[in-house]
């Protein structure tokens, strides 16, 4: 199982960040140790002091392919949710700073949150899909799929480019504006079109 990561695909959480807009997506990768198990706390790593939460779409691969066409894409995947990639900034900005990789900001253990699939036939439309997350009730990040720079069937046609994807592996696909510090006793719980999909207690 891969986790294939999109950076900056919003435009007003690149600005928030001042990140330079990409001309394609921007990719990372998180290894599968990074998936938050079922029913577990995010735990606080001990090596950054500015963690921050970024909810996303998600979306499951349900077919092996190479080399797909944006107009094929579709048949790849299923199911969709919303995740989390914890991103320990302290840690990014040093790595970047020094044109390094992102991954020990970005693929520690814990770092994936993955919320519970829902069937993509129950939305009408995959490119108007409202989600948010809220850290102790208060809604904290709150974006809609029609803001993507790129959208779920551009991006899976771009990654497997480089990529075979294959079943089970997860596309996240980047956060709205929003990105911010969590504590210990935070309570983050993800919403897709105002279902919840995960709810998880940070300590």
């Amino acid at each position: 199982m891969k986790i294939i990561c999109i950076g900056r695909n919003y435009t007003n959480h690149i600005e928030e960040l001042q990140n330079e807009r990409p001309t394609e997506p921007v990719v990372f990768m998180k290894p599968d140790s990074a998936v938050l198990l079922k029913q577990h706390p995010f735990v606080l790593p001990e090596f950054s002091n500015d963690v921050h939460h970024e909810i996303e779409l998600i979306v499951k691969i349900s077919k092996v392919g190479k080399y797909i066409e944006p107009k094929f894409a579709h048949k790849y995947y299923d199911e969709i949710s919303v995740g989390i990639d914890f991103t320990a900034r302290d840690l990014q900005d040093k790595l970047k700073a020094k044109g390094l990789p992102w991954e020990k900001a970005k693929a520690f253990d814990g770092s994936a949150v993955i919320g519970e699939f829902l069937p993509k036939s129950e939305f009408t439309s995959l490119e108007n899909l409202t989600f948010e997350l809220t850290k102790n009730s208060q809604t904290v990040q709150k974006g809609n799929s029609n803001l993507m720079l790129w959208k779920i069937d551009e991006l899976i046609a771009y990654v497997s480019q480089f990529f075979t994807l294959k079943i089970g592996d997860i596309i996240f696909t980047g956060t709205p504006e929003g990105v911010a510090a969590v504590q210990p006793d935070d309570v983050l719980e993800g919403f897709l079109e105002g279902k919840q999909l995960f709810r998880i207690q940070v300590k």
